[in-house]
């Protein structure tokens, strides 16, 4: 991949923030900000806050050309801090203010994935305590919060006994939840950069399910890539990946979450895919997973980055 870049521009990488994705971004800004070093950019980190004047006085100071958005979840990932890059005119890697508000709101990112003919899971939207004074789907169902990401907060209830067990965990999140019913069979994620799905791979834990401690936790979950699943399942992955991309109006690199069901089928004929949700901005861990697709494809951890700093974007124009 041949990668020409602006060595003197001026890179802001934007770590940690307020969501329960800190310690993420923290790593992923890290990783980012050497990668970017190593390839010539003049780079500041800045560690952002819930004081929005100290954020605006950082990036006073370090005079960015670009800003590598290297937050994660509520309030880095959900418009919110696009929304403010764009009042300052500064170009931000990732997607821009809307794209990020809708792939956040996960109910409304379902409703614009099924309109446009891409498969997602049957689900509705009610408030927690609801669960428990009545059934509102039989188990084996999934609960998540509607607007956190890296599997924050995400429950299965294989029996009652779940049920009981989750009603006396704390809830941090907003009162409603999103219930889903539950899928069996794999995790693929699908690499979308710019207009191309680079790769799937699949996700296997050796216990449990891919949740935030498999998905960050050397050594809990096998990578397996490129994924062991028919041809006709991986182009199927890879085009729904790219039309959730394109239907949220995403830019720069996206992570789209599958589940796929082969438990019924038989050997070498495709499941079925089902769309979990759309990353607007994965992690750029070590053990991330769009680095690793990015990898398979011939495509360098600089490379990557370096390319999502020169397609870097805002919504307001230089006067």
């Amino acid at each position: 991949m041949t990668m020409l870049r602006n060595t003197r521009k001026r890179v802001a990488v934007l770590v940690g923030g307020i969501s329960a994705e800190r310690e993420v971004s923290l790593a992923s800004g890290a990783a980012c900000a050497r990668a970017l070093g190593d390839a010539g950019y003049q780079t500041a980190t800045i560690d952002v806050g819930p004081d929005l004047a100290k954020l605006l006085a950082a990036l006073g100071e370090a005079k960015p050309e670009v800003v590598f958005n290297a937050l994660h979840g509520r309030f880095g990932e959900d418009g919110a801090i696009q929304g403010l890059l764009d009042l300052q005119g500064i170009p931000y890697t990732h997607s821009g203010l809307l794209a990020s508000a809708l792939a956040m709101d996960k109910p409304m990112a379902k409703r614009l994935f099924a309109a446009a003919g891409i498969p997602v899971v049957e689900g509705q939207v009610v408030q927690r305590d609801e669960l428990f004074r009545r059934r509102v789907m039989d188990p084996p169902y999934v609960v998540k919060p509607t607007r956190e990401g890296s599997s924050v907060g995400v429950k299965i209830v294989l029996s009652d006994a779940d049920l009981e067990d989750f009603k006396r965990q704390p809830w941090p999140f907003e009162p409603d939840v999103l219930v889903e019913r539950y899928i069996p069979g794999r995790e693929l994620s699908v690499a979308v950069m710019g207009d191309r799905a680079l790769g799937v791979v699949e996700l296997r834990p050796l216990d449990g399910f891919y949740d935030y401690e498999h998905k960050y936790t050397d050594g809990r979950t096998q990578h397996l890539m490129p994924a062991p699943i028919p041809p006709a399942a991986e182009a199927d992955a890879k085009r729904y990946a790219l039309l959730a991309h394109r239907t949220l109006g995403c830019r720069g690199v996206t992570r789209a979450d599958f589940r796929y069901d082969d438990t019924a089928v038989p050997a070498n004929e495709p499941g079925r895919l089902y769309l979990l949700e759309i990353n607007t901005q994965p992690g750029m861990t070590p053990l991330s997973l769009v680095p690793e697709i990015a990898k398979a494809c011939g495509i360098s951890f600089q490379d990557l980055v370096s390319w999502m700093v020169e397609n870097a974007a805002c919504e307001r124009r230089p006067s």
